[in-house]
């Protein structure tokens, strides 16, 4: 085996009808597995225009090509639709035990078409698959309805399954809504979810035993040992008072890059949330809709109550993803919190973004409203990033007049946890405001007024995370010019840094490691190629079920171009895999284009690119040359540098219209599924 499986499964569920198809080796060599694949699957199946809440929209779940090879940190799970916030390519990526449960089926993706009239799930397992009612599962939060549909599939003796559902929030066709496994682990980002629930698709559970492998076994085993111990040497005793980074705030502004080991540091210590103290003090974070600071707004005291030390004294114990060596994750126990009105006891340890969401973000000192919001949003399956976004939308609407406590039901003020908690559950549950405010800031404004677009913080229909982009322009950019925009998972000059890619990949300009930064804010076609080196390696990560954690160790110690020939035998060098990258990153550009989206729209709300620049803080005075700095990435792209439009001559040279237009039988052959 070459690392995939060679099968898509193709679930129609207008018919009820499960279909295999096998795909053409050529088809892998082109566009990996995981999101590079499911991007070529959507593109060739989703018609233009098409609703992304409608039976014509395609929902595709997919492991990654080096999933359960033997390989480290490469278990994620990928969904990929037509996004309901965006209108172009919908992208959401998670971790935890599933994605070698699809492999273990035989299938690297499982591609569902049209939609149920009643609710169903999908079960399968090596007898092949089968839509079963989901009638009884229907109205469950995520958590619950993945325990049901594991144990009514438990055979004793056998394979315990795995699964993946959607919660209230996908049952409610947010357009924040997410897909869960694991209790509440979630593949966010971006309406995934409630495309899933247009569909009536509860969930998925596999339970399979069909074997992967690679061409190479052996050389796959060795890299991961180097992986493995490499990642282990990233230890701190969590003794050690995350308030010393308090330092960071007497830091000039500078470049330091080390290693990518420091991030297993991180992770190893604290998980994400380790980050939110340095976050803070270095202005990285966003504070008040981006529109204070951590001088001003959010001070040091607050900082304290909120860092990652807090969480580990709350946390029974630390999980790790599958293939996973970090164990970033961890339970908590917090029955005790004043907030917890769901029982909630042992509750998913809160990934930075949550973490500063409802904290800074949203200037709230209380930490046990943070941690119950985490939950709550969890097992309704919602993007905590977004609905924090918009919730800080809706606040500052209120307190500059625009919202009146009539259009709320209550008073909205920044810093209240009571309030805060309140209006997160009416959005949920599209109660009252709640459902204006359920599909994210932009289809707010659209339904409020353009007035409220001055606080809608959004680029492309997608509220941004928590990294602020004002000190990064080679973050900011990315957040322009992904397809699916908005996203901090696909680099930035930090994380560029980390990846250490000039390495391994002969155009790749080097970073500068330690010093200033004053070159990242120049329109060059260097700083243009690091950000186009990060986005189509990001596409090769995605293609291979790599992990953004991972990535950050470094090529040097997170091999994924020598994993992946390892898997294939293909004979690729590393800059015939980022070739496949850009051929990738044009492809989904193209569904964006082919779905009427103008390039233009992701541009960044002006908050995020210091438009104007905030007067105080770590960022103050920052603005970035965003438009100069697009249409360079664009022309090094070779799109057209005014309009984002690849050029011909670029598709012809990545054989995309061959892939992309040419007669489908060449590529696969289907047959009914047995089950």
């Amino acid at each position: 085996m070459k690392g995939y499986c060679g099968k898509i499964l193709k679930v129609d569920l207008t018919n009820k009808t499960c279909t295999d198809v096998y795909i053409a080796d050529e088809i892998y060599e082109n566009f990996l597995s995981g999101a590079g694949l499911a991007a070529w699957w959507c593109y060739r199946n989703i018609p233009a225009g098409a609703d992304p809440m409608g039976p014509e929209n395609v929902l595709c779940i997919t492991s990654g090509l080096l999933t359960s090879t033997g390989s480290c940190i490469t278990g994620r799970w990928m969904v990929v639709t037509k996004s309901p916030s965006t209108g172009g390519i919908g992208e959401a990526n998670c971790g935890g035990t599933f994605a070698p449960f699809i492999k273990a089926c035989g299938y690297d993706i499982i591609a569902f078409h049209g939609a149920s009239d009643t609710p169903v799930y999908l079960y399968c397992d090596d007898n092949g698959p089968v839509l079963k009612d989901a009638s009884h599962i229907w109205g469950q939060d995520a958590a619950v309805a993945e325990k049901m549909l594991v144990e009514e599939n438990t055979v004793p003796g056998k394979k315990i399954p795995q699964a993946c559902t959607i919660g209230w929030g996908g049952e409610n066709l947010s357009w924040m809504a997410g897909v869960c496994n694991d209790n509440g682990r979630i593949a966010a980002r971006q309406g995934v979810g409630g495309v899933m629930g247009s569909k009536k698709l509860k969930g998925l559970c596999f339970a399979g035993n069909k074997p992967v492998s690679g061409e190479n076994p052996e050389e796959i085993r060795r890299l991961s040992k180097m992986c493995a111990k490499r990642a282990n040497m990233a230890f701190m005793p969590p003794e050690i008072p995350t308030g010393l980074l308090h330092v960071a705030k007497f830091l000039p502004e500078i470049q330091l890059s080390p290693d990518g080991i420091m991030t297993g540091v991180l992770m190893g210590t604290w998980g994400t949330g380790g980050s939110s103290q340095f976050a803070g003090q270095t202005g990285e974070a966003p504070v008040k809709n981006w529109s204070g600071s951590q001088k001003e707004d959010f001070h040091v005291r607050a900082l304290n109550k909120t860092d990652g030390s807090h969480m580990l004294k709350l946390q029974t114990n630390r999980y790790y993803c599958y293939s996973c060596m970090y164990g970033c994750g961890g339970e908590l126990d917090i029955s005790h919190i004043k907030h917890n009105d769901q029982g909630y006891s042992r509750v998913h340890k809160p990934e930075y973004e949550s973490q500063w969401d409802y904290t800074g973000f949203l200037l709230n000192e209380d930490n046990d409203a943070m941690l119950f919001i985490n939950e709550y949003l969890n097992r309704a399956g919602m993007d905590a990033i977004s609905v924090g976004g918009t919730v800080g939308m809706a606040i500052e609407a209120y307190e500059n007049g625009l919202l009146k406590e009539s259009d709320v039901g209550f008073p909205l003020h920044w810093g209240d946890a009571d309030a805060i908690i309140r209006l997160v559950k009416m959005i949920v549950h599209r109660e009252g405001i709640g459902d204006v405010l359920a599909d994210g800031c932009k289809r707010a404004v659209e339904i409020l007024g353009p007035e409220f677009a001055q606080y809608a913080v959004q680029g492309g229909g997608m509220e941004p995370p928590m990294h602020d982009s004002r000190p990064d322009p080679q973050q900011a950019t990315l957040y322009a010019i992904d397809a699916t925009p908005s996203r901090h998972t696909t680099g930035g000059s930090l994380y560029y840094g980390c990846m250490h890619l000039w390495k391994k990949v002969t155009w790749a300009p080097p970073a500068v490691l330690v010093g200033g930064k004053q070159g990242e804010w120049e329109v060059s076609d260097e700083e243009s190629l690091k950000v186009l080196a990060a986005a189509y390696f990001k596409r090769i990560v995605d293609g291979v079920g790599g992990c953004y954690f991972g990535f950050l160790l470094g090529t040097a110690i997170y091999p994924i171009f020598e994993w992946t020939e390892a898997a294939t035998g293909w004979g690729n060098t590393t800059d015939d895999l980022m070739w496949i990258g850009r051929r990738i990153f044009t492809l989904r550009h193209m569904f964006n284009i082919k779905q009427g989206l103008d390039p233009w729209y992701s541009r960044p709300h002006p908050r995020m690119v210091g438009e104007p620049p905030l007067k105080v803080g770590k960022v103050a005075g920052k603005t970035v040359p965003i438009d100069a700095k697009i249409m360079s990435v664009w022309k090094n792209a070779g799109f057209d540098e005014k309009t984002g439009i690849p050029l011909q001559e670029t598709v012809e040279a990545l054989n995309l219209p061959y892939f992309l237009d040419g007669p489908i039988e060449n590529f696969i052959k289907e047959v009914p599924s047995r089950g």
